[in-house]
Parts: structure tokens; C-alpha cells; sequence
């Protein structure tokens, strides 16, 4: 198995603010695959996708990726795990306003040991002919396709996704979805994306239902759709 989490638990506050925000949470994905963390607003989505970055730590339970176990890892492993490993896309694509659009990349880039074709790329993200410019000269489809770019040119094996269309156009949002369909089927990136969209699980191989830190549904997608073809 690829990546393995076992019974996961996380909490915030001490004494009577103590609030359980994921509350033993266990599942499995195999390489390659697009996975879908669904839930509202303070379903523990959010905070499972940072343990699993290694943003934030658990209270209990462990992660496994390819055999290694995150909290096994002192801070320097840790930082090497998470150049290795990971790619992470945000909702507010936090760019570096002063860099080009290949400048941004390039900083991801520095990262990798092996990374990918960054002119390659260009082309596939569609952004080849915006290299030069600037992230306040961009659309915001733009500049997410940019944050995506600077994620994937490390060639993670994960691509971590937190609402990356939650502050786009319905449009704008399946350009989004598709390219990054396009680019776990070009690279084999495995995707972990959390959404409160519901449609957005049709795309999935994948499909873990969170609510109250605690996992409601996890099932394999047998009837999964194009991300062109999503509605909502």
C-alpha cells in the first residue's frame, strides 16, 4: 500500500476548550490514485491534509508513505520527507508577487533532486505563453495553474490539494479540475484534494466522507467521470 493512515487523532485546546478534531481516522491509497477528502466546514479535512504534509502533528496514530512513518522523522528527515514527497496547492495560490510565472516554478524546482521539464510544462499548464509575467498580470485560473505548476515541477509522489477552486468561477474551477486529471495522468502524481463540493467526487478514484472527525463513507468510485464532465 502507498500511503497508510492508522488511527489518526488530533485535538485542539486543554481542559474544557479541548475540542477532538479528528477522532481515529484510518484509510488506505494506492499509488497513482486521485482521492477526494469530502466534508462541510470543520469536518477535519483541512487538518488531516496537514498531518499528512507534515504541517501539523497528530496526538496518535501514525502515517505511512512507502513503507516510512512520518513521526518516526526528526526535523531534518521531516524537511527531506516533505521535498521528496510532496506538492502542495492552496486556495490563495500564495505566489511570490515580485517573481515571473517561471521564476514561481523555478523556486519549486530548487526543491527536487529530479525535477521535471520546466518548459515541458509551461506547455502543459497552458502558461508557457504567460512565462514572463508577473502573478498580478495573471487571471486568477492563471495563477492557480502557476501554484500548481510550482507543486508538480518536484515531481512529488503526492499532490496535496486544499479547495484548490475555492476562490474560482464554476468555469474557471473545471479548467482547474481537468488540469489536474491531466497531470495525475501524465506524471502518476498520487492527489489528495479536500473540497466541500460534492460534485468534485464523481472525478475521484477515491472518495473519503468526513464528518466531526470521523470518517462516514470511503469507497473506491466505480462509476468515475472526467473532470470536464463535472456539474454542479
Amino acid at each position: 500500500m502507498f500511503l497508510e493512515i492508522n488511527n489518526l487523532k488530533k485535538s485542539f485546546g486543554t481542559g474544557e476548550s479541548r475540542v477532538e478534531v479528528l477522532k481515529g481516522i484510518q484509510f488506505s491509497v494506492e499509488k497513482g490514485e486521485i482521492c477526494v477528502l469530502l466534508g462541510p466546514s470543520g469536518s477535519g479535512k483541512s487538518t488531516l491534509l496537514n498531518i499528512i504534509g507534515g504541517i501539523d502533528e497528530a496526538d496518535s496514530g501514525s502515517i505511512v508513505i512507502e513503507g516510512e512513518k512520518i513521526e518516526d522523522m526528526n526535523e531534518k528527515t521531516l524537511t527531506r520527507y516533505r521535498r521528496k514527497h510532496l506538492g502542495y496547492v492552496f486556495q490563495m495560490y500564495n505566489l511570490i508577487p515580485n517573481l515571473t510565472v517561471k521564476e514561481n516554478m523555478e523556486v519549486g524546482a530548487y526543491l527536487s533532486d529530479h525535477p521535471l521539464d520546466i518548459n515541458d510544462l509551461l506547455k502543459t499548464l497552458g502558461l508557457y505563453d504567460h512565462r514572463d509575467k508577473l502573478p498580478n498580470q495573471l487571471s486568477g485560473g492563471q495563477q492557480q495553474r502557476t501554484s500548481i505548476g510550482r507543486a508538480i515541477i518536484k515531481n512529488p509522489s503526492i499532490l496535496l490539494c486544499d479547495e484548490p477552486t475555492g476562490a474560482l468561477d464554476y468555469h474557471t474551477s473545471k479548467e482547474i479540475l481537468k488540469l489536474i486529471e491531466d497531470v495525475n495522468q501524465k506524471y502518476g502524481n498520487t492527489v489528495i484534494m479536500v473540497t466541500h463540493n460534492d460534485a468534485i467526487k464523481n472525478m475521484a478514484d477515491r472518495v473519503i466522507r468526513l464528518r466531526d472527525g470521523q470518517i462516514r463513507k470511503n469507497y473506491v468510485n466505480e462509476t468515475k467521470i472526467a473532470a470536464g464532465d463535472l456539474d454542479w
